[in-house]
């Protein structure tokens, strides 16, 4: 019995068809484990920030945008005191003259203060 050329074609392609369904679902292992093991990676090294309502912290010049003064120049600058905590992170701060500080800031832009 022999097999038309047309019929021999048509069971090949099914059979790619099934082995591509194949590879596809693999790669999407391969890419889970992957994004997992980056994430244990990043959150391994990653420290987090925090800061009580009173305490003195210092911002970081460069978030501020005040002018440049090179890089000699102070990088932080303050103390300022923080009045007002959020749950994303931020901060509301405070002058040591006791005005408030416009807009609400990152504690990635704050580092604390030994005062």
């Amino acid at each position: 019995m022999m097999i038309k050329e047309g019929e021999g074609n048509e069971e090949e392609m099914r059979l790619n068809l099934d082995l591509l369904q194949e590879r596809r679902e693999a790669t999407t292992i391969r890419e889970a484990i992957y994004k997992m093991k980056m994430k244990q990676y990043y959150n391994k090294r990653v420290r987090p920030m925090s800061f009580k309502v009173g305490e003195y912290v210092y911002r970081k010049n460069e978030a501020s945008r005040v002018e440049n003064l090179g890089k000699l120049g102070p990088k932080w600058e303050g103390p300022y005191l923080g009045v007002g905590a959020y749950q994303n992170g931020s901060y509301k701060l405070r002058t040591m003259d006791d005005k408030e500080v416009p807009w609400i800031w990152h504690a990635i832009n704050l580092k604390r203060s030994y005062l």
